[in-house]
């Protein structure tokens, strides 16, 4: 077991502790769940980074280390579902799609087709992170007595309900939008792929 491995491991262990710690009434625990997320988060850039520079690429890691990453950030935004921020069906509609289309390039890369991801797949993910880190500051920052107290003001109007909820259609829209567009862009590949599924069964 590569190092990479074990930081990809590490990174799927601390989504549930995350959500742990997110969930709770205590502020410090979600204060710690801010901690939490961010170092799961880096796991992901670091276990890349060895993978690249020593060659610590395994089928393993090819598998699990893309879908670690969709399993934390799905389970980031069931949170702020669950705490009331995001609405259900704009989240599932996300998760489905970066499951989907996740779960269907690593398929295809086993079977020895690359697909490519588009830039505009990339700067999905961007807004997906960026929009993430901002609720997840703001619900610390909403949790934490002291921020409350000095900026209570520039809080409220952070956390503005229909802001957050424009932001998340906008974002589920250019996820769901970019998802068709990448089963469209490559339907010869995937329609072979396919093919070639159905002859082995």
């Amino acid at each position: 077991m590569t190092l990479p491995n074990q930081l990809t491991i590490l990174r799927i262990i601390l989504t549930p502790v995350f959500l742990f710690f997110f969930l709770s009434d205590d502020s410090t625990y979600i204060q710690i769940s801010l901690g939490i997320f961010l170092v799961a988060a880096l796991t992901d850039w670091y276990d890349g980074w060895l993978a690249r520079k020593f060659n610590y690429i395994t089928e393993w890691g090819k598998f699990w280390d893309p879908l670690a990453d969709k399993i934390l950030t799905s389970a980031a935004f069931i949170g702020f579902v669950l705490v009331g921020f995001l609405q259900l069906w704009m989240v599932v509609l996300v998760i489905i799609r970066d499951l989907l289309i996740t779960l269907l390039r690593i398929y295809a890369e086993n079977r020895g087709y690359n697909f490519v991801t588009s830039y505009y797949a990339k700067w999905k993910t961007v807004f997906q992170m960026v929009f993430l880190y901002y609720l997840l500051l703001l619900y610390v920052g909403l949790h934490t007595a002291q921020i409350m107290n000095d900026y209570q003001d520039i809080l409220k109007i952070l956390s503005n309900q229909k802001f957050i909820y424009s932001t998340m259609l906008i974002i589920t829209v250019i996820t769901v939008h970019s998802g068709v567009s990448y089963i469209v862009k490559n339907k010869h590949l995937i329609a072979k792929l396919f093919n070639e599924t159905n002859k082995l069964v």
